[in-house]
């Protein structure tokens, strides 16, 4: 079974917050239920559009294989089934950066991936941030609820 780093439902709480910068990218605010998580995320629009006030589930994972082995880096065309057919929008990065600020009960850990340029940003709880590490391969998966 495949193993999921992180996992959470989120709602989106603004669309570009510093104005419209890319033709075909939001920049999205969202904050999630049960972790009390913020996230900034740039999606690609033109492929999935969201709108403020919506609802929707967000999984990081290092593998799309659902027995939990290693994701090779090449994609194998076939019937095989996996982690990416749950999902409406799916993307693979890299973590390039991990940090702290705050002090004692109010630390706060981001952690930064980049998904080919569309960049994410996820805050709250250090010991979520535990699980990830630096040059991390990472897929993100989104599907509206």
């Amino acid at each position: 079974m495949v193993e999921t780093l992180f996992e959470d439902i989120f709602t989106v709480t603004q669309k570009d917050p510093d104005g419209k910068k890319f033709d075909r990218v939001n920049r999205i605010e969202a904050r999630s239920e049960q972790f009390d998580m913020y996230m900034l995320l740039d999606i690609n629009t033109e492929i999935y559009p969201m709108r403020v006030k919506e609802k929707f589930m967000m999984v990081l994972a290092s593998t799309l294989n659902l027995d939990g082995t290693p994701d090779t880096g090449y994609f194998i065309q076939g019937d095989k089934k996996s982690l990416a057919d749950k999902f409406e929008y799916v993307m693979h990065g890299k973590l390039y950066r991990i940090s702290e600020e705050g002090a004692g009960k109010h630390v706060k850990a981001d952690i930064f991936v980049s998904f080919g340029g569309l960049l994410m940003q996820l805050r709250g709880d250090p010991s979520i941030a535990a699980k990830f590490e630096l040059d991390q391969k990472l897929f993100i998966l989104i599907r509206k609820v």
